[in-house]
């Protein structure tokens, strides 16, 4: 068993904690720290399971529910949180997801797979399409937010109308992608994949028993998100926390923990195309189809959310894209354009916890 399976199993102990400390009311701080540990693990096992049913299903299905459930404890959690009206909160993990991926993530990949090979070499032509796809999702989450700003007379329902629109073209997008990366273009997308699935898998997986895994670590995610999500304002005020920092920095981390240890992990092998392909896609996923499913989720809901971001959130995407972009262009990497990034990150994470509160 490797190193990271053994953590993901000791912090599953954490589930029934969490459990015990919420029915047993042992404080919102006790229950928000052991919803978040418990959370680590199931979401490593939703990704465990999911890729395991890719395997049998095959590419063209597999690569649509990888992309489908690639981020849903994000989404579950973001769900939960829109669900309670904390409307900011999941703005702030929104963003918050797409500069962990862009910055710690790629950052940790380059870094640590820098310091085991001199220099990594992944296809550009695939950093160039993601670079363009990310460019587009930084302007449509700035238009409703330069609007707000430039015309102060605007509705909130006038913004709201402009988010469903933008999230629908979004998402529009989101497809035109997937369909360039697993049946036009799939040829740029499959280095380095096809050696990893010959490496892990030499027999079927049991497609039965890794649905039920999924099935069983959904719910319990959902159920752990109820109990994060109802502690979460209490403890963060606890902890002297703001609920802005909390979205950008705290829940993106328990969220992408699995997709972090992934990415990581394959960097140190040399596979750095599909390292950047976890980071990257997990962002391009974020934006384009996360976020205006929790558009569309709240106007189902009846809650007012839309693409009317902080500003200073805004600045923290744009530059986060901006490094990325610039760094992963040429094709390479080595430790120190991780290092880099991982600056970039722990500069922005400052900046957040420093911002007062509106």
């Amino acid at each position: 068993m490797s190193g990271k399976n053994i953590i993901f199993l000791v912090l599953s102990l954490f589930i029934p904690v969490s459990l015990a400390a919420h029915y047993l009311e042992w404080g919102d701080l006790i229950v928000f720290g052991t919803a978040c540990l418990a959370i680590l693990p199931l979401a490593a096992w939703m990704g465990a399971a999911t890729e395991e049913i890719a395997v049998v299903v095959g590419p063209t299905l597999g690569g649509l529910l990888n992309a489908t459930f690639g981020n849903a404890t994000e989404l579950i959690i973001a769900l939960v949180a829109l669900k309670a009206g904390l409307v900011d909160v999941v703005k702030a993990s929104i963003t918050g997801s797409i500069i962990g991926n862009l910055l710690l993530v790629m950052g940790l990949a380059m870094f640590l797979g820098g310091l085991r090979h001199k220099e990594q070499k992944f296809q550009s032509v695939v950093a160039r399409v993601n670079a363009s796809s990310m460019n587009l999702a930084v302007i449509a989450i700035l238009l409703p937010t330069a609007m707000r700003f430039g015309a102060q007379t605007v509705s909130q329902q006038t913004l709201q109308h402009l988010s469903l629109a933008v999230a629908l073209v979004l998402i529009v997008v989101y497809a035109l992608t997937l369909f360039f990366s697993m049946k036009t273009h799939a040829y740029l997308y499959e280095v380095g994949v096809a050696e990893t699935v010959e490496e892990e898998h030499y027999s079927k997986p049991n497609i039965w028993l890794w649905a039920g895994v999924l099935l069983v670590c959904t719910i319990l995610v959902a159920l752990e998100s109820e109990m994060l999500v109802a502690s979460l304002e209490v403890a963060t005020s606890q902890l002297g926390l703001t609920a802005l920092f909390t979205g950008v920095i705290l829940v993106p981390i328990v969220g992408n923990a699995a997709e972090h240890a992934t990415a990581v992990t394959v960097a140190m092998k040399d596979k750095m195309d599909l390292s950047l392909s976890v980071a990257v896609g997990s962002s391009m996923q974020i934006a384009l189809f996360v976020a205006p499913v929790l558009v569309l989720a709240g106007w189902v809901l009846g809650q007012p959310m839309d693409l009317n971001f902080n500003p200073f959130e805004l600045v923290a995407v744009a530059v986060s894209v901006l490094i990325a972009n610039s760094i992963s262009s040429d094709g390479k990497s080595n430790w120190l354009e991780g290092v880099l990034l991982l600056a970039a990150y722990t500069v922005l994470g400052f900046a957040f916890y420093y911002l007062p509160v509106a």
